[in-house]
């Protein structure tokens, strides 16, 4: 997360007029998650709605369109499904990015759907993601869905969930309801390495924004946040600084002036810990050693940058750098190999089978690679594990061996999300195939959701 200045504008849907919100420097990326039909849609819907930040004219196109329907009371989740085939069908197929701000934080939500055969949107949503909001429905309780999704958040490492009890208006507003689920869950998410401060449980009713923006009365037993609070207000980790510096180089700057006849800067953004200007550090993969002279950012010269910041390097060396090179930290420097094991998640129609020729994309660099071998599989739609398979489906996630023509400088997943992770590509025409994570075991996954 960059805790650098950020600016939104949002709109008041009585009016339609600008709206000009406070600067904020706090900024909570999360996703949410549920199976079908759990309200998911209608709770983000009403998130946006009762934080003002809808448009006017999409408020009055979900009142016609609720009308049409025959319903009395507008349909808010309409307001994140906003493609007219997924109205006609009356389901969320995408991922739809939502921005919204309070007077406290600044919010990027991915609202992914709850179709099983949709859980590569989960990955998609989830990917970036320092929160998910996991829904369940309160007369169902947490069902196979619900465990596949907690367990692709877990494997994607996503450190804080909320588990949003919807529909409470259904069973009554019954505590003892809410309880047994949250007792439920939350074994399960233990299994899956959160501990108890990880997961805050909500009971909410979305249709009638019980515990969404404002506690709710008809909840008296309850005595936590409603859900917009605890969002505000959840710690938020920001991207690490105290892990090595690691800087992937997407452009080599030489303006060539008179004003800066000797510029010769490396562009990138900071994928994790700091740089200081005299810190010594690392080019992989050549392996080349200078210090840094400067560090260049759009506000000007800066003593160091951290984690989230786009910057300019400047080294004291005139040294071979080009796009896809990664500049680290003399001391603490990542593996540097061309053979390396993985946990994916397959996101295409076409499967994988051993040995097929793919490229990678790590960084700012992408190199031919070869699948040498399948060790794993673990379809989330089954929850099973399978040794050895002679292939990996839609959504399946299992454990690969790549094999690259270059070597790459590559952390784990758990030390660093940019540099632990990677995406698949198609050689021959550079779709994605897959989202992989370096060092992610998958064994104590497929014996947590088993449980």
């Amino acid at each position: 997360m960059s805790n650098e200045t950020e600016t939104l504008t949002r709109f008041a849907p009585d009016s339609g007029t600008e709206v000009a919100l406070p600067v904020h420097t706090d900024l909570l990326r999360l996703a949410t998650a549920g199976s079908v039909d759990d309200g998911k849609s209608t709770l983000v819907g009403r998130l946006l709605h009762d934080t003002k930040s809808v448009l006017a004219d999409q408020l009055d196109a979900v009142h016609r369109a609720s009308a049409d329907r025959g319903l009395s009371t507008p349909d808010l989740s309409l307001l994140v499904d906003g493609l007219r085939a997924e109205r006609e069908q009356g389901i969320t197929i995408d991922v739809a990015y939502r921005y919204f701000a309070t007077g406290k934080r600044t919010f990027v939500l991915a609202d992914t759907p709850g179709h099983v055969q949709y859980t590569r949107n989960t990955v998609t949503g989830a990917s970036t993601a320092q929160l998910a909001v996991l829904l369940v429905d309160a007369r169902k309780g947490v069902v196979e869905q619900t465990r596949r999704h907690a367990a692709v958040l877990a494997l994607l490492g996503v450190p804080r969930l909320v588990l949003a009890i919807n529909k409470i208006d259904m069973v009554d507003f019954d505590e003892s309801v809410h309880t047994a689920i949250a007792q439920d869950f939350a074994q399960h998410a233990r299994a899956l390495g959160y501990s108890d401060e990880d997961v805050v449980t909500v009971p909410v009713s979305a249709l009638h924004g019980d515990n969404v923006v404002e506690r709710s009365e008809r909840t008296p037993w309850y005595e936590g946040p409603a859900l917009l609070e605890h969002l505000e207000t959840v710690p938020v980790a920001p991207d690490p600084h105290d892990v090595p510096f690691r800087l992937p180089v997407q452009y080599v700057i030489r303006p060539r002036t008179a004003d800066h006849p000797d510029y010769r800067g490396y562009a990138g953004q900071v994928a994790a810990g700091v740089v200081n200007e005299g810190d010594e550090v690392v080019v992989l993969p050549s392996g080349a050693r200078s210090r840094v002279s400067m560090v260049d950012t759009p506000d000007g010269r800066a003593q160091s940058a951290a984690a989230g910041r786009s910057i300019t390097v400047l080294l004291e060396d005139d040294l071979d750098i080009a796009r896809g090179d990664v500049i680290v930290s003399a001391e603490e420097q990542p593996r540097v190999t061309d053979e390396f094991d993985a946990t994916v998640c397959w996101l295409a129609e076409k499967p994988l089978s051993p040995n097929a020729k793919v490229l990678i994309k790590h960084g700012a660099r992408t190199v031919q690679a070869m699948a040498t071998e399948l060790s794993t599989r673990f379809d989330e739609q089954e929850l099973s594990s399978v040794d050895a398979p002679d292939k990996l489906e839609l959504n399946e996630i299992g454990k690969i061996r790549f094999r690259t023509s270059e070597s790459l400088p590559i952390d784990d997943y758990a030390d660093s999300r940019r540099t632990g992770s990677f995406i698949v590509l198609d050689p021959s025409d550079g779709s994605t195939l897959a989202a992989g994570l370096i060092g992610v075991p998958l064994a104590p996954l497929a014996s947590a959701v088993t449980r």
